[in-house]
This record gives C-alpha cells, structure tokens and sequence, in this order.
C-alpha cells in the first residue's frame, strides 16, 4: 500500500514476483490440489489444510492467492514516509508525508475468495511552495478501500495462479488527504513459479479515475515487473519495477524502482521493510516503509 496522496488506484500491470509473499512461499507445485470446495466463512479450513500464507505486501503488484475459508489476516504498514521535491515549471514544491498504520484487513469467505477492507489510517503531509514561500499542513483519516479477490486458478497448487480483483475507494479523508470521489476498477494478479526458487508475478490492472478539475472520470494503467528469491533462512529480497500512464490530458509517466525483504518469523507472522525510489519527475523521489503481516 502506498501513501493515499501518491498511490495509484488501479492499472495495468504486467509482472511482479513477491518473494514468498505473493507466491506464498513454496507453494504446493508437484502435489495434488485437496478437495477444499466444502470450507466456507462458517466452516473454516482445517490448519492442516490451509495454504502458506500469501500477502499482497510489501511489493506493489497484488498477490493472486486467497486467505483460506474462514480465516482472517491483516497486513499493514507500522510506518511509511514519502518525500518529494518538484521544481518542474520553475517551481521549487517540496513534500513530506507520514501515514500511521495503514492496513489492509482480510477475510477468507470461500476457498477461493476473500473479502479485503483496505483502511488509510492517520496521514500526516506537509507542502511546502518554496518559491512562493507557503507551507499547507494537512493530517486526519484516509479513504476507505473494498476489495474482492476471486482466485481462478492454482490456489492450492500448480506453478501459475490467476485471480480478479475488483474494489472501489470510498471517499471518508479528512483535511484534504484525497478527492472527495468515489474510484474504482479492476485488477489481474497473475503468479509464476520459476526454477531454481525463483520467482514471477504479473498483475494487469485498470483504473477509473476522476478527473483533476472534478468532471468526468479517466482511465488510468499500471504496470509491475518484480522478481525475487530467498537469502538466507526465512529472510527473503526482491526487486521490482513500477509503471503508470494515465489517459488524462497533461498527466506525466509515473514510474519507480523498488526493493524490499521480508522474514517469515513464523507460518502466519511476516515482518516487511523496503524502498520504493522514484525514476520520473513525477514520481515521488523516496518511500522507505517498514510492516507486517499476521494470519489467524
């Protein structure tokens, strides 16, 4: 999750790999896939049963696995920042912006599909114009994001997985901290499983946005390509590209490089840090984070 002010809502991806994170770890290629169809929200997977655990942090392209029926998981944020600095236009704008806690919280419904509620907690930004020597303070609560992942194939085993995942964005910021419109669209999560402990995502994803003057909607498409494999022990790395054009007139390339790890401190508990590095103007220039993820 990227801070609300600079994350994109939806695009078109073309391919991550999340080490042990989208993938789930090792997931189960060679065996069989179990007949689970039976588990449901009220009938939950047995322990024995369940998947490793698959998170769609901390790289940007979505994982295409499932919680498992009638299990819960959050992901989140403990903090991330961003700054920027744009002197485009012979402007000198520099912004510092915190968020607290943002996380993601998941609910297996069926073997196959989960139900995600993606909160922007408390944000913290501060612009400052420097040419016209003005600084804009804004803090409070974020948008409210839903989100409902559809695994089409592989949950359970086999080296690709396929999921859909439609969401909408619920505009409930405080203080400036979104566009007051409700967004939406769709996302493609596609995982690869390569030799030698590699591993390969891609995730397609479209975005309807609103427009900068309020009229009228745009499209909106990002791409990711990430890859990455185990270090050492339960300590694992990856590096991924991210892309984003947008169909609105004047909008500028958004693209940037990131680089992250992740430890398994246990089957259900993942600890996250990692940078994502702005590469175009328009980007913003550093986002360090640090999460984690837990599985009940």
């Amino acid at each position: 999750m990227s801070h609300p002010i600079y994350r994109p809502l939806v695009a078109l991806a073309i391919c991550e790999l999340s080490v042990g994170t989208a993938f789930g770890g090792e997931h189960q290629a060679a065996r069989p896939a179990p007949d689970k169809g039976q588990y449901h929200l009220f009938n939950p997977t047995p322990r024995d049963l369940m998947r490793p655990m698959a998170t769609d942090r901390p790289d940007k392209t979505e994982s295409a696995y499932t919680v498992d029926a009638g299990h819960f998981q959050f992901e989140m944020d403990l903090a991330t920042y961003t700054s920027d600095r744009d002197k485009s236009g012979g402007g000198d704008t520099r912004t510092r912006a915190w968020a607290i806690a943002p996380v993601n919280l998941k609910l297996g419904l069926t073997n196959n599909v989960d139900l995600q509620v993606i909160l922007d907690n408390y944000s913290q930004v501060r612009v400052e114009d420097r040419a016209a020597g003005k600084v804009e303070r804004m803090s409070g609560f974020g948008d409210i994001t839903a989100r409902l992942k559809v695994n089409l194939w592989g949950n359970d085993g086999g080296k690709t997985a396929l999921a859909v995942m439609p969401f909408l964005k619920f505009p409930t910021n405080q203080d400036g901290l979104g566009n007051n419109a409700v967004e939406g669209g769709v996302i493609f999560p596609l995982a690869v499983e390569l030799p030698h402990g590699w591993g390969l995502g891609a995730q397609a994803e479209i975005d309807v946005l609103r427009n900068a003057d309020s009229r009228g909607y745009h499209a909106s498409f990002l791409s990711t390509i990430s890859i990455g494999h185990d270090i050492v022990g339960n300590l694992a790395g990856y590096v991924e590209f991210f892309n984003e054009v947008s169909t609105q007139l004047d909008t500028p390339w958004v693209a940037t490089v990131d680089i992250g790890f992740t430890y398994a401190v246990t089957d259900d508990i993942q600890l996250d840090a990692g940078i994502n590095i702005g590469v175009t103007r328009s980007a913003p220039d550093l986002n360090p984070f640090v999460g984690i993820s837990w599985r009940f």
